[in-house]
């Protein structure tokens, strides 16, 4: 998962760039970039790191033009070394440099194919170079000396016959403009808005819309399924369907925990969905135990705490803060390995006794993926003093793997694989734990929504892909990649790269 930012203005568009990027800090703390047109020339900055780490003033003094795009990263596919911070950059046609929110499930095969057919040298292990490259390729096709909105789209049409799997993009072409487009199942979010300026106006696209809000744009609307958009450095806008089998499914788990829920993606509204979800979970509740004895209800902050709030209303029980939370830790969710995980679950929670002291408290969580982090919660609360320790997840079990841009391990390592709800119980410590329902999770977003979804991918839920391309064999690629074992290989041969870095720097 990361955050995409493109903006076309009327003055210089790094500080807002920068400022979008904080914004969309909580989908990627690994690394960040920034790239900008000036005069036909480019001006990139990148690397591992928050937004706040990486730019400093005289990277922004850089960083000089009226147009540019900007990237945090959370690493699914490829590494976490500074070699994989985005954007990336091609210099045929044009000079072209793009950043990319998901993943692609035919990354092998395309990496082959730009080498054998199209020519091209893959750098990186990244598909967000891979995707740059297949672009790039379908827009020299054109054979167009200036580029035109036409070549564009017919690049970016090109693009969705050769890529599979979910996509948000936005690209910068010299001297040119800006490019954005989305999967052809909106699998990835990505909306666009605009501002007026006495100069004329100004366009950003962004993964969400609370980007727009903070910087003064008015949401336009979503990019849509195999939509593509093209600003020129002018302030024009074209946009056009680029392919012909587009069918928006968009990702469930954007609603559930990675969206901020001050943002509306897709016609939803992040915070109202999340309500409903826990509206939808005390109705569940109230049918399996309809005499509970539950004297609290809890958040696990931060993103639980609106389908907290409204489950408890529901069950008409107190609703209390038992956890305070350090914001300068990460989210434990997208750390690597199971160690830094279990390390940082008590650097970043810390429980008020009065709150757990002789009570049966029912805590809830987004969602249990490893358990790792609800496990130590539960014995934190019993050390607090809790009588009783009920847990209430507002979305499914997790039970498989995500293959669209979220690094969820294999699926021997969720919790919840191969074990039944009693048995997670049991593994994770709880006196009683409660899922909720797929349907009710799905009854939430779309309830009162404005939404043209018709369906989600819920596949971390159910294993059924909406791009139909992922079987057996991907999955062991997948599990060889991302479980926690081939992580912590990888993480030493790149600190034994760091090291010979620095040495040889010294």
């Amino acid at each position: 998962m990361c955050g995409i930012v493109g903006i076309v203005g009327k003055s210089h568009v790094n500080q807002a760039i920068y400022d979008a990027l904080t914004v969309l800090q909580h989908r990627g703390q690994d690394a960040a970039g920034i790239v900008t047109s000036y005069e036909d020339k480019l001006y990139l900055r990148k690397d591992n790191g928050l937004v706040s780490d990486v730019f400093r003033t005289r990277h922004m003094q850089r960083l000089v033009g009226n147009m540019g795009i900007g990237h945090v990263r959370y690493p699914t596919a490829g590494s976490s070394s500074s070699a994989e911070a985005q954007p990336f950059y091609v210099n045929s046609p044009y000079g072209i440099t793009l950043a990319h929110n998901g993943n692609l499930t035919n990354t092998e095969q395309l990496a082959k194919d730009i080498y054998r057919e199209d020519l091209r040298h893959i750098n990186t292990t990244s598909d967000s170079e891979v995707l740059l490259n297949v672009f790039a390729h379908e827009l020299q096709e054109q054979k167009q000396l200036i580029p035109t909105p036409e070549a564009i789209f017919t690049a970016v049409t090109n693009v969705h016959e050769r890529a599979r799997g979910g996509y948000a993009v936005v690209a910068l072409i010299s001297g040119y403009g800006l490019v954005a487009f989305r999967d052809p199942h909106g699998i990835r979010p990505v909306v666009f808005g605009r501002r007026e300026t006495d100069n004329g106006p100004e366009f950003m696209v962004a993964s969400e819309s609370v980007a727009l809000d903070a910087l003064g744009f008015k949401l336009e609307r979503d990019i849509a399924p195999g939509e593509a958009i093209v600003i020129t450095e002018k302030g024009e806008l074209f946009t056009h369907q680029c392919s012909a089998n587009s069918k928006l499914a968009p990702c469930i788990f954007e609603y559930v925990y990675f969206a901020r829920p001050d943002s509306v993606m897709d016609g939803i509204a992040v915070y109202k969905a999340r309500l409903r979800m826990g509206e939808k979970l005390a109705d569940k509740i109230k049918r399996e135990r309809p005499d509970h004895d539950i004297d609290v209800v809890i958040p696990i902050p931060d993103t639980s705490r609106s389908s907290a709030l409204e489950l408890a209303n529901q069950l008409g029980v107190k609703y209390r803060e038992g956890f305070i939370k350090n914001r300068y830790i990460g989210r434990t969710f997208i750390m690597p390995g199971q160690h830094l995980r279990k390390k940082s679950v008590k650097q970043k929670l810390n429980a008020l006794d009065l709150e757990f002291r002789g009570k049966n408290v029912l805590l809830v969580d987004d969602s249990i993926v490893r358990g790792t982090t609800c496990e130590q919660i539960i014995e934190m609360a019993r050390e607090a003093g809790a009588n009783k320790v009920y847990f209430a997840s507002a979305a499914p079990a997790v039970r498989y793997p995500n293959v669209y841009g979220i690094d969820m391990p294999a699926k021997e390592e969720f919790i919840a694989h191969n074990r039944t709800t009693e048995e997670i119980a049991a593994e994770i410590g709880a006196d009683w734990l409660i899922y909720q329902e797929l349907d009710d999770l799905i009854d939430a977003c779309l309830t009162g929504s404005k939404s043209e979804a018709t369906l989600f991918d819920c596949s971390v839920f159910t294993g059924e892909y909406v791009t139909g391309d992922i079987d057996d064999a991907y999955f062991a690629r997948l599990s060889a990649a991302r479980n926690d074992a081939s992580k912590g290989k990888r993480a030493a041969v790149e600190n034994v790269a760091i090291d010979l870095h620095n040495e040889s720097e010294s």
